[in-house]
């Protein structure tokens, strides 16, 4: 799945000076990390954000921001929101800040780094 290029660059231009940055490809999209934790990510031309259990009631009460269903079934602790939704610098930041906080509230996570083949 293809994913909005010019939303991408404007949340990297937000992320990029947070410690643990990083981007990977994920759900279809490209997500940013903080610490090896997904805060937000792009796919198509929505915005995912992971706000958390506790959060996730809030940010669902927020304009534009739908349940986030990538397999079908509704993630709770994540949510897409429409382009309309961050159409807007300070929307954008205020979800994105959302995101990051939430990354940054988990422990970091180790880098994985492949066994070697036993010989």
């Amino acid at each position: 799945m293809a994913y909005d290029e010019g939303l991408a660059h404007r949340v990297r231009e937000l992320l990029e000076d947070h410690p643990g940055y990083d981007e990977k490809k994920m759900f279809g999209g490209l997500c940013f990390l903080l610490g090896g934790n997904m805060a937000v990510g792009v796919t198509g031309e929505d915005l995912m954000v992971r706000v958390g259990k506790q959060g996730h009631d809030e940010a669902m009460a927020q304009p534009h921001a739908r349940p986030m269903d990538f397999t079908r079934k509704q993630m709770t602790g994540f949510v897409y929101v429409a382009p309309e939704g961050t159409a807007e610098d300070d929307a954008l930041q205020a979800w994105v800040d959302r995101g990051a906080a939430h990354a940054e509230s988990l422990p970091p996570k180790q880098p994985h780094h492949p066994t070697p083949a036993v010989q």
